[in-house]
């Protein structure tokens, strides 16, 4: 786990129930609402140009695609109706220079067919047909002369027009193309028409010549929807195409959604004057989208980058930033619990002092008084029974001056601030002659204490003014934790070769499990106006001066237990 991974998880997770003083949860709402507050800063506008960036590639990239396809259609619609009037331009100018009688001349027909072979491109063959229907004449390549044309649907359209570009049809060839005729009269103002067949192939040409991109589809349709030219999507001329047809309009127009046999395309469309054909230009979205796509990824990629980057360098300022406010925090907090502590222990010192002053004067007198007694029942030449009881009295009271002294000396020493001190301590004993100090309040109270020793404990180096005080702190908090007749077990147990364990447990009420991780700081108390909260704290701190440590599990109604781990060699 890298540094500022160990930041976090010390901001966030708490380590155990031996928790430092200050408060966790406000550092992670702190660090939690940094982040935040300063990541929306930082990545909103991010977002917002990323987003004004995407809107205005998107309209460009549409304007890209369109208007090449727009500007397409409208030069092919130009060339297209400029192919068609060259060729009707010249057969009216044939049908009305020349005489009907030259028009019906078989040889000067096939001159004229030679003429504008040479002057137009695409003319396959020239004809004319009498007002019967009938091909008088003809020049071309196949053998049409005298077939009846009566019966054709653009044959009676001709008549009514005048002029006339028809559909793509087989015909009498059996081959796709398309007539251009224009009419006449003769002297006996009968009809005259001047038919020439234009070869699909120039057609062709002519809606390629745009030189489009290999993803688009060019092709001419009629007004009934079949196509007048080869497909590569739908198929050979003549072959129905599966769209709709698109309204009808003059100028080139383009309609960027058609769906053609569920396939969506984008659509450039150009109806041609003076002709039945329809140029239609067609891409398949999906294709045309691809460098879309291709961006729209690299911008995602991008942005979710920058968004990364961003938020794991405010993580890990936001996480250096917090950290030593919490630092100076808990600096600040362990100066004021030490001088809290060093008050409290002033005023208990010079408590102590006083109440050890005032009794050990009267001890004194006491022990003076019943040594003279004693001096003088052994300067007595009595030797009767009284004697002798009396002399054991005076002893009873010097050995209960001497424990009186002894407890003073006690109260003092746990009462007065002493510099750290190392010297061998047997723990086992140590906390026997705690326990003789709490002696009389267990047996006022009716709590049994059991204590389990083994045979082979070492003796650590260690202080033992602390020890001492450290022991009672938690005997006194197991005493009060619990009502009358309640049991204490003490069990030090060597538990590895530099370790000593030792476990305190009560049968008292217990600690609520969302208190376990408070108990430590300083003072939080469960105990009301009876506790000041410093006493475990304080036990914490030795334990860390001893460089031991302390734990602690407990259920409500079973009892606690403390659990402590001294090191053998004591702190360094």
């Amino acid at each position: 786990m890298n540094w500022f991974s160990r930041q976090i998880q010390k901001l966030i997770f708490t380590e155990g129930p031996a928790r430092e003083p200050g408060h966790p949860s406000r550092y992670r709402r702190m660090w939690r609402n940094t982040v935040i507050t300063v990541a929306a800063v930082a990545i909103i506008p991010l977002l917002g140009i990323t987003f004004v960036n995407y809107y205005l590639y998107h309209q460009s990239f549409q304007k890209e695609l369109t208007e090449p396809i727009l500007r397409i259609t409208s030069i092919t619609k130009r060339s297209l109706e400029s192919f068609l009037e060259e060729r009707i331009a010249a057969a009216k100018y044939v049908s009305s220079r020349e005489k009907p009688e030259d028009l019906f001349d078989q040889k000067k027909l096939a001159g004229i067919f030679s003429r504008m072979r040479k002057s137009f491109g695409g003319i396959v063959d020239i004809g004319v047909i009498d007002s019967t229907g009938i091909m008088r004449t003809y020049a071309g390549p196949y053998d049409l002369a005298g077939k009846n044309y009566r019966n054709q649907d653009w044959f009676d359209k001709m008549l009514v027009r005048g002029v006339y570009v028809s559909d793509v049809f087989l015909g009498h060839r059996q081959l796709p193309h398309f007539i251009v005729a224009v009419k006449n009269e003769d002297e006996h103002a009968k009809p005259i028409i001047f038919r020439a067949t234009i070869d699909m192939e120039w057609m062709v040409r002519q809606i390629q010549v745009a030189g489009l991109k290999q993803n688009c589809d060019v092709f001419l349709l009629n007004q009934s929807g079949s196509l007048q030219t080869p497909s590569r999507l739908f198929g050979e001329a003549l072959s129905q195409f599966p769209g709709r047809l698109p309204r009808y309009s003059e100028d080139s127009e383009l309609i960027e959604e058609v769906t053609i046999q569920k396939e969506t395309y984008l659509m450039g469309y150009a109806y041609i004057a003076q002709s039945p054909f329809l140029f239609v230009i067609i891409a398949n979205n999906r294709d045309l989208n691809k460098g879309w796509l291709s961006y729209q990824r690299e911008m995602l990629a991008f942005l979710a980058i920058s968004i990364i980057a961003i938020v794991a360098i405010i993580m890990g300022i936001t996480t250096n930033w917090v950290t030593r406010i919490k630092e100076a925090d808990q600096r600040r907090e362990a100066s004021l619990h030490n001088i809290e502590h060093q008050n409290r222990m002033a005023s208990i010192g010079r408590l102590a002092a006083g109440v050890a002053h005032e009794i050990n004067n009267p001890m004194a007198i006491i022990n003076e008084k019943a040594g003279l007694v004693n001096d003088l029942l052994n300067l007595s030449d009595d030797d009767s029974p009284l004697k002798e009881k009396l002399r054991k009295q005076t002893d009873s009271i010097i050995k209960s001056v001497a424990r009186c002294s002894e407890i003073t000396h006690r109260l003092l020493g746990f009462a007065r601030h002493m510099d750290v001190k190392h010297e061998p301590v047997a723990v086992d004993a140590l906390i026997r002659d705690v326990l003789g100090f709490l002696e009389k309040e267990a047996v006022y109270r009716d709590i049994q204490v059991e204590m389990s020793v083994p045979d082979s404990l070492p003796t650590i180096h260690s202080d033992k003014g602390q020890l001492q005080q450290l022991f009672l702190n938690l005997i006194n908090n197991a005493f009060d934790a619990m009502h009358r007749n309640g049991r204490i077990d003490i069990s030090v147990v060597n538990q590895k070769p530099d370790k000593v364990v030792v476990a305190i447990r009560d049968s008292g009420v217990g600690i609520p499990q969302e208190h376990l991780d408070r108990i430590f700081e300083p003072f939080f108390t469960t105990k009301k106006s009876k506790g000041t909260g410093l006493g475990l704290s304080i036990t914490y701190g030795i334990v860390q001066k001893l460089r031991g440590s302390i734990s602690v599990e407990s259920e409500i109604g079973k009892g606690t237990t403390f659990t402590v781990t001294l090191p053998v060699g004591g702190p360094a």
